[in-house]
């Protein structure tokens, strides 16, 4: 496992809106999935299983069959774009069929402060873990109104996809604080050197 896929602890999980474009999100800017280590900690940060679910199960065929779920996905969004539709068809086929299994029924069950908390049955599969990031990516395709709001990020060379939820739909940028910024302070500089020539 090399730094550049772990994220630093401190830097912020990026929202996309929707959980299978948060798995979009693990490819930029650096490999995320590139271990079981740190998918073990994108499974838990984005919430796919409930806080405290063992997955020392995990072993390292499961970064490449996220991966591979991650590339169809984004395949799916961007549609198309070619004359031969066989790699989109190959990618709605295996996206279909990672959808159908299921994960292990919740339960409720006592905290140790005595409230409830919600525990799965059994540890979850990597079959179950893709099952839900698919059904999810499933649920985005078919509903024309919040396929209508995924944007792709107008940063140059940043190809994150969010789902823009924002007031008039007139967000630009994967965040303000970065992308955004960046923008900003490019258009200052054009200017600025503008008003030197």
């Amino acid at each position: 496992m090399t730094p550049s896929t772990v994220p630093a602890p401190n830097e912020p999980r990026f929202d996309a809106g929707r959980i299978c474009l948060d798995l979009l999100a693990t490819a930029h800017p650096v490999e995320r999935l590139g271990g079981v280590e740190p998918l073990r900690a994108w499974i838990a940060g984005a919430g796919l299983v409930p806080a405290g679910t063992p997955l020392e199960h995990a072993d390292a065929s499961w970064p490449a069959r996220f991966r591979e779920l991650r590339s169809d996905v984004g395949q799916l969004l961007r549609g198309t774009g070619a004359p031969d539709p066989r790699p989109y068809d190959g990618a709605l086929g295996r996206l279909n069929e990672a959808a159908r299994a299921a994960l292990p029924a919740p339960c409720a069950v006592r905290g140790t402060d005595g409230a409830l908390v919600r525990e799965l049955a059994r540890a979850p599969e990597c079959a179950a873990l893709l099952a839900l990031l698919a059904r999810d990516a499933v649920d985005l395709l078919t509903d024309p109104v919040a396929r209508a709001a995924v944007r792709e990020c107008e940063g140059d060379n940043c190809p994150l996809v969010y789902l823009d939820t924002s007031r008039g739909r007139r967000r630009r940028w994967c965040s303000s604080e970065v992308c955004g910024n960046r923008e900003r302070v490019a258009r200052h500089r054009r200017r600025a050197a503008l008003a030197r020539a």
